[in-house]
């Protein structure tokens, strides 16, 4: 049908503690129209540049969840999932 729009797919990307400080916000929505791993989209984030490049480089200790379970960079992120990134917990 000509005219019609059909919804963009996206996930819902939640940035927790000291990444939400440094990246100036706390969540967004990332247009993605097809599955992903979690490294391809952090690579993209990365590519943002400035502190999306510093915070999120190899070697900086934070984890990744999807849907509230904590993955690895191989765990594939699909339309309408939730991605949230987070330093790691410490302390007791």
């Amino acid at each position: 049908m000509e005219g019609t729009q059909h919804p963009v797919a996206t996930v819902r990307l939640v940035f927790l503690a000291r990444l939400r400080d440094a990246l100036g916000r706390q969540d967004e929505t990332y247009p993605l129209d097809r599955p992903i791993s979690v490294g391809a989209l952090l690579e993209a984030l990365r590519a943002r540049g400035g502190p999306w490049e510093r915070e999120l480089a190899a070697g900086r200790a934070y984890k990744v969840a999807v849907n509230h379970e904590v993955v690895a960079a191989g765990a594939v992120v699909r339309p309408g999932d939730e991605v949230a990134v987070f330093p790691p917990v410490t302390g007791g």
